[in-house]
């Protein structure tokens, strides 16, 4: 493994939860800069949203002040984590809630918002029971004039989109809507709103702590700082590792004991990320520049090994069908073309398709993206596309003979039940 590979900022291994005291212990009390004084730092330090967009932190925060002019703004902390491979920010929010909740009123003074809500997904119940109890320890304690309260939303996996957390918030069904307008502008009740995932708000909590150049002090120059990467699969020690970005894939699997097999393929990003042979990135950094000119990119945190003893057309086929499952009904390309092509790439993993349908299949997914009223169509067809490409001989075995020797395996990637409701 590479020297400097696992950076214990956020969670080191083997840490317990944490208390207020305990947090006040390790870290001593929150710092108050100024708002602009903030936002420079997090300029500097080149953080980068880490719930799958990573977009430009300070540039986002510098949209929600710009469109306040005078009136009130939102501040929701993500804790959703609707992604089924993802446990990172469960693991965060579990041990140390109060950092969590740092970068949070943090990101609340600076955008000048009264009121914050930490959105979970309402299956986490016993999680968000221990994130009640950590805001009541800071009420006793703190001098944050913030409203902080915990919000549940329906354990469907678009529900965790910005948009459709917007929503539940105001009040209505968890179904993310078109942008624009976005919620910078048009947010919670109509209010500029800033929805951050609760890893960005713990490094941001630190960035205010320690200053940009501590944050760049690992990394690479364009990808600086530590990241949470939920690691599974065909690994001896499937968990959760923090990274700099200049780890490779190779030291981040060691990290977890290793292969269990030979690698064949490595799901990067979760459901909505892409299938890559191992071979093509094995050496490769987690940097963003080092996988753009593979189109991949982390994501949501997801490094999920596939081993050569497995079987890469039944795992998609059967992440396809809950994909397809958890349309929100709102648009045709995603209503009735995901489930079409789901069923249409089942029927090439078990054998039953036309001569025609990889051909078919190529072309419905062409006519799907772009033309959804959210992204849910887009990253579907994306995990879909990666798969018919890293796979291709399979695929053609498949739907020519169907399931091959490896397609009885148990399900390597986590297939939650479907919750219907949008509440």
């Amino acid at each position: 493994m590479r020297a400097g590979t696992l950076v214990a900022r956020l969670v080191p291994e083997g840490a317990a939860p944490e208390n207020l005291e305990d947090h006040l212990e390790r870290f001593g009390p929150r710092p108050r800069p100024r708002s602009s004084e903030l936002l420079a730092a997090l300029d500097a330090s080149g953080l980068r949203g880490r719930g799958g967009a990573e977009f430009p932190t300070a540039t986002k925060w510098r949209a929600v002040v710009d469109h306040a002019q005078g009136r009130d703004t939102v501040v929701v902390a993500n804790a959703a984590e609707c992604e089924p491979a993802s446990f990172k920010d469960r693991t965060l929010v579990g041990v140390r809630p109060h950092l969590v909740l740092d970068g949070l009123e943090h990101a609340a003074e600076t955008v000048g918002a009264r009121r914050a809500v930490v959105y979970m997904s309402r299956s986490h119940e016993k999680l968000r029971h221990a994130f009640q109890a950590a805001i009541v320890e800071r009420r006793q304690r703190s001098d944050c004039e913030v409203f902080i309260e915990v919000l549940a939303g329906p354990d469907r996996y678009v529900a965790g989109e910005e948009t459709a957390i917007v929503a539940r918030v105001s009040g209505r069904l968890a179904k993310p809507r078109v942008v624009p307008p976005r919620p910078f502008h048009s947010g919670v009740g109509g209010l500029p709103t800033l929805v951050q995932n609760v890893e960005t708000l713990g490094h941001v909590a630190l960035v205010a702590r320690h200053g940009p150049d501590w944050f760049r002090s690992v990394g690479t120059r364009q990808s600086p700082g530590t990241a949470l990467l939920t690691v599974t699969g065909g690994v001896a020690q499937p968990g959760v590792v923090e990274v700099a970005h200049d780890a490779t894939f190779e030291s981040i699997v060691a990290w977890a004991g290793g292969t269990t097999g030979e690698p064949a393929a490595i799901l990067v990003g979760g459901y909505f990320g892409r299938w890559i042979g191992a071979e093509r990135v094995w050496q490769r950094g987690i940097d963003a520049e080092s996988l753009r000119s593979l189109g991949v990119a982390v994501g949501a945190g997801v490094v999920a090994v596939l081993p050569a003893a497995a079987c890469g057309v039944a795992e998609t086929d059967r992440v396809l069908s809950f994909l397809a499952e958890q349309s929100a009904g709102q648009c045709g390309p995603c209503h009735v073309g995901l489930p079409a092509i789901a069923d249409m790439f089942h029927r090439v993993a078990i054998g039953r398709a036309r001569p025609a349908a990889l051909d078919m299949l190529s072309r419905w997914c062409s006519d799907v993206v772009g033309r959804g009223a959210c992204r849910h169509p887009d990253g579907a067809v994306q995990f879909l596309q990666s798969a018919l490409q890293t796979f291709a001989a399979d695929v053609r075995h498949h739907a020519r003979a169907g399931g091959c020797r490896f397609s009885d395996q148990p399900a390597m990637l986590t297939i939650p039940s479907n919750h219907r409701g949008w509440w």
